[in-house]
């Protein structure tokens, strides 16, 4: 195998399968995410009480979590690519649907169908990646991916501000559900389960990727090599758990500090406050790229994780003690923006350092599934402790608690001689 060759492994994945990915996981991220900012504008047709708002944004993860494992089994077992395309098909009718409702439980059954067909998306993707990337690429690839999280709000959060400002919420819904059906035609032609059967690269590139996979899984660790409850039962995946749903929780203090700082900056315009929302994920975008590269560089996946963590705490704690201005807490938002979306690729790189690819499939599922409780935990933790106490400040306290044990989970509970990579890929491989 030349150097060359090598140098042009990684370049050729890159742009055939994460871009593909990221369009794809944007939409389905801002059909996720847009009912935050077309709720207010929903009370024309049928009025909604404050627990009906909530609950239309938080039944989508009830749905959710329902099939985190059937999916990755699926794209273990079956196909990723085609698990991937059925389950994008299936959440744009229930997009669209979202702007024919004509009552409130209508709505509450369409974000329920969202959350159930986005559900199986994240780690039947991780899945894919896995079966292209080898570790030491493996948390840069996660991370370009999940871009799409970020780059979704900074183009999305202004789109739908402007739509809505043109045309009613019901048109809002319908059109921005469309794009999937139109996207999942390239995802088709452009994406392949695995080096084998992808034509745009040589039988060279292809037998690199292969051997070194391969090699790769022979070298994990016995336990990894087990069936399903042995692998799951290992302290270390338990231990993941921990982390993502902590981390998770904490997550929502920087989704529910953001719209009180935008609405005080603007007039209420949608155009304006989804504009102001775009700005600490352009931060975020390139924080997590950063890490990425980092980590990969390094093989330091607790660090990568647990510092910006610890960042994000400080700027959580120091926005919501202390009265500062609100451009002031702008900034501040930006700093915990960052610190909470940095670890995302190193921290999706450990479970397939520990696992199988025949069972890390189930731990994927199990991680994403159980981590996103937090969509539920962390909203109601800080309304509850808002009635209780009279004061948001408490629950944003506590938020950052849960980011606080996330960090002590990372660091000291994940062991660095079985979570973290030495560096054996070549340099040449290491430049996408």
């Amino acid at each position: 195998m030349t150097a060359a060759v090598q140098a042009g492994v990684p370049r050729k994945r890159w742009a055939y399968v994460i871009p593909v990915a990221v369009v794809m996981y944007m939409l389905a991220y801002l059909d996720r995410t847009n009912v935050a900012v077309i709720l207010p504008y929903i009370g024309d047709d049928f009025p909604l009480s404050a627990s009906a708002k909530g609950l239309a944004s938080g039944i989508f993860f009830i749905g959710y979590l329902i099939l985190q494992i059937p999916a990755a089994v699926l794209a273990v077992k079956w196909s990723a690519r085609k698990t991937v395309l059925l389950l994008m098909i299936a959440w744009a009718v229930a997009a669209v649907l979202c702007g024919l409702v004509r009552n409130e439980t209508q709505l509450h059954l369409a974000r329920l169908l969202l959350g159930l067909f986005e559900g199986g998306v994240w780690p039947a993707v991780l899945i894919l990646l896995a079966s292209w990337f080898p570790q030491a690429e493996r948390a840069r690839a996660n991370a370009l991916w999940m871009t799409c999280l970020p780059i979704s709000a900074i183009i999305m959060s202004p789109l739908s501000g402007l739509m809505l400002d043109h045309m009613s919420w019901r048109w809002v819904f319908v059109i921005q559900g469309l794009p999937p059906l139109l996207w999942a035609v390239v995802w088709w032609f452009a994406v392949a389960d695995r080096p084998a059967k992808a034509r745009w690269i040589s039988a060279e590139e292809r037998e690199y990727l292969e051997s070194t996979l391969k090699a790769e899984e022979d070298a994990k660790p016995a336990f990894a090599k087990q069936g399903y409850r042995q692998a799951l039962a290992n302290r270390q995946v338990l231990l993941l758990i921990g982390v993502y749903f902590f981390w998770i929780t904490g997550f929502y203090g920087f989704s529910l500090w953001l719209p009180s700082v935008v609405k005080t900056m603007t007039g209420g315009s949608a155009t304006a406050v989804g504009f102001l929302s775009a700005v600490p994920y352009v931060l975020a975008l390139a924080g997590m790229v950063a890490c990425a590269h980092w980590s990969d560089r390094t093989g330091n996946r607790r660090l990568a994780v647990a510092v910006p963590l610890v960042v994000a705490i400080a700027g959580l704690l120091l926005g919501n003690l202390v009265h500062w201005p609100a451009a002031v807490q702008l900034v501040l938002l930006c700093v915990v923006a960052t610190g909470v979306y940095m670890p995302y690729g190193p921290f999706w790189a450990i479970p397939s350092r520990l696992l199988g690819i025949e069972v890390v499939a189930v731990a994927m599922g199990l991680i994403n599934a159980l981590g996103n409780l937090g969509g539920f935990a962390g909203p109601y933790l800080v309304g509850w402790l808002t009635d209780v106490t009279g004061s948001a400040t408490t629950g944003f306290v506590v938020l950052a608690a849960f980011l606080a044990v996330a960090a002590g989970l990372a660091f000291f509970g994940l062991k660095p001689a079985v979570v973290e990579d030495s560096a054996h890929v070549p340099a040449a491989s290491r430049n996408p």
